[in-house]
């Protein structure tokens, strides 16, 4: 049975989220995260009174070089249901410990069998299956690592969401980097507050987008970022894999693909169309949203194993 006969057959089991062979986890995230208020719109109010504000990159420098900074609103990502480094515990956090992990060894463990190990895509077949709140989730939850560094890259640059589930605003990013090759790394990355997560925002729309992803240009920016620090996992989120063609192309250059399925909604012609895309790939995993809950097991969402998760495509 291929890789892809084996995935659609779980979608169609319901299966919960398998983090390796061995282990399951139970992870039930929204089909979309909490609004983000609309720019222009007035910004919820917290229980305490505190607004949302959206904060302007630009306006901020860190106090060494020149790199912009951002200051982040932990209150409100934990409004949003996202991993905080000083959020309580919850289920959210444990549930991407476990999914992380293989990520990790996969990209870190002294036996590296796959090229471009700390190049990590996060996909869906589809829209509306929690894409981007399981990136930023995924990358504060590796960041929160004693000795790692994440880069998120918004590479969903036909309809970026980072920047707004962050809160913060910023007008350079990938495309520029791609277009401009002499234009500053350090004019477009965003450190953060949350200690060891830069970001680094779409960039410009343009309607070239897929050619220069496609581009020397980009490869050589990847393998930049990609060797640049030892310690650094690179995040993509990714637009849906059906809905353009900017995640195939990109997925040529990842390490390691980790693909969102809604179990209510996600059929399983849509998955295999999505896996085919994507079979090049030397690792893929799945993280299947919206699982039924009699699936799981205990308090902390261990669930049954199925013996098909994260793992090399045959």
């Amino acid at each position: 049975m291929s890789i892809i006969e084996k995935a659609a057959s779980k979608l169609e089991q319901r299966a919960t989220v398998i983090a390796s062979p061995e282990v399951t986890v139970t992870v039930d995230l929204p089909q979309e995260p909490p609004a983000v208020p609309p720019e222009g719109a007035q910004a919820p109010l917290l229980p305490s009174g505190n607004p949302f504000p959206e904060v302007s990159a630009e306006q901020k420098t860190a106090e060494t070089g020149t790199a912009l900074f951002a200051k982040i609103d932990l209150e409100r990502l934990r409004h949003l249901n996202i991993v905080t480094p000083v959020g309580e515990y919850s289920l959210t956090a444990e549930e991407f410990r476990m999914i992380k992990r293989p990520l990790l060894n996969n990209a870190f463990s002294g036996e590296k069998k796959l090229k471009n190990s700390n190049l990590i895509m996060v996909t869906s077949a589809l829209p509306g299956d929690g894409k981007s709140f399981c990136t930023l989730n995924l990358a504060i939850s590796i960041a929160m690592e004693m000795d790692r560094t994440v880069l998120l890259v918004d590479a969903d640059v036909s309809k970026p969401g980072q920047l707004k589930l962050f809160g913060i605003q910023a007008e350079l990013g990938l495309l520029d980097l791609i277009q401009n090759p002499e234009l500053p790394l350090s004019e477009v990355l965003i450190k953060t507050s949350i200690a060891n997560l830069t970001l680094l925002p779409a960039g410009k729309p343009t309607r070239n987008a897929t050619e220069l992803l496609a581009s020397e240009a980009m490869a050589h920016l990847l393998d930049d970022l990609a060797g640049r620090y030892p310690d650094r996992l690179i995040l993509f989120d990714s637009p849906p894999l059906l809905v353009t063609t900017e995640s195939s192309v990109l997925s040529t250059h990842m390490g390691q693909v980790v693909m969102m399925v809604d179990a209510a909604s996600t059929t399983q012609p849509a998955l295999k169309s999505a896996l085919t895309l994507i079979q090049h790939c030397g690792y893929v995993g799945l993280i299947i949203n919206r699982a039924s809950p009699h699936l799981s097991l205990g308090t902390y969402g261990y669930g049954y194993s199925y013996g098909y998760g994260y793992g090399q495509q045959a």
